[in-house]
């Protein structure tokens, strides 16, 4: 063997190792996000994901696989992890936790949909979306008016009527910003 098929033989195996060790390090794709997805179902009898409708786990599930590939990009290297149940039981609690904090997801259990459909705030039959929507809004009307959460679950909790009228107020005005819709209100007077 000459010396340049030898030393064209040793480039093209360095060539096609180096390739392949690139080959690992693959990027997520779609089977790897479902493959996580459905390995996160595990986590459904946590106390706060066991009433999550299934449009709303797909979002939360989402969330911890999107927080998950932002700090791996490359899958592999997730897939190698030593202790990878842990370090996934940790985006599951950190998830839950900014969700907490963030108050839409959370909102939904204070203020059921259903309740707020019954006492005239929201119209029935809005997808998930726009329920989801709703509950950003009614956050963020929250976020300004109370600084605090324990400021407004006290008003929740040990408010005045004018605390009740105010968050009703600002769930009217979501209801009325996002689907055009308002309740009006017939007060009637009655003179004994």
């Amino acid at each position: 063997m000459t010396m340049k098929k030898y030393l064209f033989t040793i480039v093209a195996l360095a060539a096609i190792i180096l390739g392949s060790g690139c080959a690992k390090e693959k990027k997520w794709g779609e089977a790897e996000r479902n493959k996580l997805r459905e390995e996160l179902r595990a986590y459904r009898d946590m106390v706060y994901l066991d009433n999550l409708a299934e449009a709303e786990f797909i979002d939360f599930s989402g969330d911890v696989v999107e927080a998950i590939e932002i700090d791996y990009p490359v899958y592999t290297t997730f897939v190698e992890l030593p202790g990878r149940g842990d370090t996934v039981e940790v985006y599951v609690v950190s998830t839950i936790v900014e969700e907490l904090n963030t108050d839409p997801h959370n909102l939904r259990n204070i203020f059921p949909y259903p309740q707020l459909v019954a006492d005239g705030i929201l119209p029935a039959g809005l997808n998930h979306q726009a329920q989801r929507a709703f509950y950003d809004c009614l956050s963020h009307k929250i976020k300004r008016t109370y600084h605090t959460t324990t400021a407004f679950f006290d008003a929740l909790v040990d408010g005045t009527q004018a605390d009740v009228d105010k968050i009703t107020d600002m769930q009217m005005q979501c209801a009325a910003d996002l689907f055009d819709w308002g309740i009006e209100v017939d007060e009637t007077v009655v003179i004994d």
